[in-house]
């Protein structure tokens, strides 16, 4: 259970995790994804998680530089994107978010969707740079139960974390379960629906009795369901919001009727028509 922001998960490799974190999808303009980055590191996050895809890791490197806390107390992500998988593809695409970032190492990289016929060959690459000491810990994005079996079959490092869409109206609990039989942690992208759930009234009366926002129910309940978490935000006093979780806790009857508002309804693509 995780107690503040700055508390970590032990992923299977051994290396430690926060369990609470920026994401940056969609702050497009570096000035923006610097400022952001900034912020919530000055507000006491440690986990920061970008992409190529974004096109923000400029802006999040520079972030990263001016936020005055030493490198090795934070926790970057980013991820290989689609038409940069394959071997030699891969090597040269984590060469060029490094230079983007002006890292000299990552924390945690990740294969960004299940492209058919590639993601073995990305992993063997990502496995090379770990051997290199350039990386960390490696891990998936919007796997399946099947693509991680897949995977599994020819890979020499069992993925550490496997970041998927998840809020309460698509809990993925299939994923969930053979993640948590595995021992990769899952986290969650787009936690908050894009805002779509603020008006639920299972989410509002939670919200209600706990005296908190229906973000920070949400956010809460990642956590209490081991999901690590990384709310997008570029204004300040959300990006302090939606950490403020660690001073409540969601009872069973919370847990459960947040359980029964599952959908299996999504935001994004889905990764067997994607990627």
């Amino acid at each position: 259970m995780l107690n503040s922001i700055q508390d970590m998960k032990t992923l299977n490799d051994g290396v430690k995790m926060p369990g609470f974190g920026l994401g940056v999808y969609k702050v497009w303009e570096d000035d923006d994804a610097r400022q952001s980055v900034q912020t919530a590191i000055q507000h006491g996050y440690r986990l920061i998680d970008t992409a190529s895809f974004y096109q923000n890791e400029v802006g999040v490197g520079q972030g990263i530089k001016e936020s005055g806390v030493n490198r090795d107390d934070l926790f970057i992500t980013t991820k290989v994107w689609n038409d940069e998988q394959g071997y030699d593809n891969t090597l040269r695409a984590f060469e060029a978010s490094m230079n983007r970032l002006e890292l000299d190492y990552l924390d945690l990289y990740l294969v960004h969707w299940p492209v058919k016929d590639y993601y073995r060959d990305t992993w063997k690459a990502m496995e090379r740079l770990v051997d290199e000491g350039l990386i960390r810990s490696i891990g998936v994005s919007n796997f399946k139960q099947r693509h991680l079996e897949d995977l599994m079959t020819t890979a020499n490092v069992k993925p550490t974390v496997n970041q998927v869409e998840y809020h309460p109206h698509l809990q993925q609990h299939d994923v969930k379960a053979f993640c948590e039989q595995e021992s990769i942690q899952l986290e969650a992208w787009s936690p908050l629906k894009r805002g779509d759930l603020f008006d639920d009234e299972t989410i509002q009366h939670i919200a209600q009795k706990h005296d908190k926002t229906p973000a920070q129910v949400i956010l809460r309940w990642d956590v209490d369901t081991n999901v690590i978490t990384i709310p997008k935000s570029v204004k300040e006093h959300r990006i302090v919001e939606n950490s403020d979780i660690f001073d409540f806790q969601l009872d069973q009857a919370d847990l459960d009727a947040i359980k029964a508002l599952n959908r299996d309804e999504r935001v994004g693509p889905n990764p067997d028509q994607f990627g």
